[in-house]
């Protein structure tokens, strides 16, 4: 029987050992034997090979005990590390890394893909968190479009699964609440600038990018000061379905002296529409039956300049 490398046309068994090893490396594959003395490929990545894939590499990589194994997932781990474009954070210097620049230098000196890179944590072989971040921001150009992102198109990226997405997710709504609480502290709404500036705030980062017209009302005590939020329609993208009556029911149940309309159109124009006209009249005509007053009814746009006042305009008196 001649062996490999006398056998014409074949290369030499060294050669098909390396080759079948480089391919380990970059498929993240390593040999593993079991209790039972069973070999098999375990995947370190998502991919997984056949059965008779795995028959014919552990056949050609002659791979019959433990301590054959450990050798070659050792020249496999080697080939990878030395195949790596980036290191991991941890092997950075301490003053390069993320989470100590943030802690040295507070969080608004760090770029964009620094601080996406502490939420992910960690990155993937060959990739440290930060060109997770990078990656992030490339492909969807900024927070606001991250945020309206649905989870399966943001785990679309390389390096990215649902943990890694959920966990922006959540630190992209904390942002968004913290403004609600800014806003929050508001003692009183006392002009129709104050109003545009509450609702900016509290309603803003939710209805600006939202797909559906959402219409909600502020009700206020008799200083003015929120006293409570409700959404009372969400409807297509182009219009929502109000009941004037239910309006009254909740500010009779909240006690309110006074409500605050807002609500968005999808398409990023302001301007009010006629049907937007008519409801806000019926509206006012129907709280001033109890003495409630509308204090304005704001639309909001796409982005935070985007709004329009009735009550600047005139619409309200």
């Amino acid at each position: 029987m001649k062996s490999r490398e006398n056998t014409a046309g074949e290369a030499p068994d060294s050669l098909v050992e390396e080759e079948t090893i480089k391919q380990l490396a970059e498929k993240a594959l390593f040999p593993v034997m079991s209790r039972r003395g069973k070999v098999y490929l375990h995947p370190a990545g998502r991919g997984r090979p056949t059965a008779e894939e795995s028959r014919k590499i552990i056949e050609d990589l002659k791979i019959e005990d433990a301590d054959r194994c450990r050798e070659l997932r050792k020249r496999i781990g080697e080939l990878r590390a030395a195949s790596r474009e980036s290191r991991p954070i941890r092997t950075w210097v301490r003053s390069e890394r993320p989470r100590e620049r943030l802690q040295r230098n507070g969080p608004e000196t760090l770029t964009d893909s620094a601080l996406l890179a502490i939420i992910v944590r960690t990155g993937m072989e060959g990739v440290d968190a930060e060109e997770l971040g990078r990656r992030l921001i490339n492909r969807f150009g900024s927070f606001r479009a991250l945020d309206d992102a649905p989870i399966s198109e943001i785990c679309s990226i390389s390096g990215i699964g649902p943990a890694k997405a959920v966990q922006v997710k959540a630190a992209i709504e904390i942002g968004k609440r913290l403004l609600r609480e800014r806003a929050g502290k508001k003692r009183r709404v006392r002009n129709p600038s104050d109003i545009v500036d509450y609702v900016a705030e509290y309603y803003g980062p939710y209805l600006r990018d939202s797909r559906k017209e959402i219409f909600s009302v502020i009700f206020t005590d008799i200083k003015n000061k929120p006293l409570h939020h409700v959404e009372v329609s969400r409807g297509s993208v182009s219009a929502s379905i109000v009941d004037p009556g239910e309006i009254i029911r909740e500010a009779s149940l909240h006690s309110a002296s006074a409500v605050i309309l807002i609500h968005n159109h999808p398409s990023g124009e302001t301007e009010p529409s006629s049907e937007d006209i008519r409801l806000t009249r019926r509206i006012i005509e129907a709280c001033s039956l109890l003495n409630i007053k509308v204090l304005d009814h704001i639309i909001i746009g796409k982005n935070l300049e985007d709004y329009y006042s009735f009550s600047a305009a005139g619409l309200i008196g």
